[in-house]
């Protein structure tokens, strides 16, 4: 286990690598990162997108430690392929829509909760979810299940369709209705993952259902902005802040 502590906001950080036990299989590797001043901190569990536990990933972790949070990023694919951190280039996206396809609503489900569980071990009373693309997708999933103050989906895939198997026997999004924290749901107008139709669907389902929930399309910006467009990730960052501050208990 390596500790690192370094400066990412106002709070000054430290990071690690951990393992979270998952009934009788090998234990979960997950990255957690903290504040180093004294608690408690609430918790965040962060979704990670196709490529795993990347440096991308871990990026988000520490900018909510430095924001005042613990932030834990389970590995979803540590039941297939443990440990991977795939290229951000064709070869990796084609193996991380493989590994994509092994996963299934229940295996998810099951490692969420061990790592909510985790998260209350050291000491978040409350947790909130932030999930990107994939792991937007679980976060969506995981509100539906679990009692999570708040979740931010930043450009979650699938979710009125069941092209995917955690999307499956019925959408994800059929089961708005059981979420019971606030939604913050961050996508790009010319999003290809998310398409405009799909991002009507989501905010008709949320409304419906009556969750409270904030549904911001950023005009003429596309899928994965969080890593490649400063300026918006700016903007949404202050949202997920002012969020996830909101609902601290």
């Amino acid at each position: 286990m390596n500790t690192n502590v370094g400066m990412t906001g106002p709070y000054a950080i430290r990071t690690e690598h951990v393992d979270i036990p998952v009934g009788d299989r090998p234990p979960m590797a997950a990255y957690i990162a903290r504040p180093t001043a004294p608690g408690p901190f609430p918790g965040v569990l962060v979704g990670m997108e196709l490529f795993g536990v990347d440096a991308g990933v871990r990026d988000v972790c520490d900018q909510l430690a430095g924001l005042g949070f613990v932030a834990l990023a389970p590995d979803f694919h540590h039941r297939t392929a443990p440990g991977s951190e795939l290229p951000r280039d064709p070869a990796g996206r084609e193996r991380g829509f493989e590994l994509l396809g092994l996963m299934t609503r229940t295996t998810v489900l099951s490692d969420v909760r061990a790592a909510i569980d985790h998260l209350h071990a050291v000491g978040s009373k409350r947790v909130s979810m932030v999930g990107l693309s994939l792991g937007g997708h679980i976060a969506y999933l995981a509100a539906t299940e679990f009692d999570l103050a708040a979740v931010v989906v930043f450009y979650g895939g699938w979710l009125p369709t069941t092209d995917i198997p955690i999307s499956r026997p019925e959408p994800t999004l059929s089961l708005t209705p059981k979420i019971t924290g606030r939604v913050l749901f961050l996508v790009g107008e010319v999003d290809h993952v998310v398409p405009p139709e799909q991002q009507r669907e989501i905010t008709d389902a949320l409304r419906e259902a009556g969750i409270r929930h904030e549904m911001v399309v950023y005009p003429g910006i596309g899928h994965g902005f969080l890593h490649a467009d400063p300026t918006t990730a700016s903007d949404a960052w202050r949202r997920v802040h002012t969020l996830l501050t909101s609902v601290e208990g």
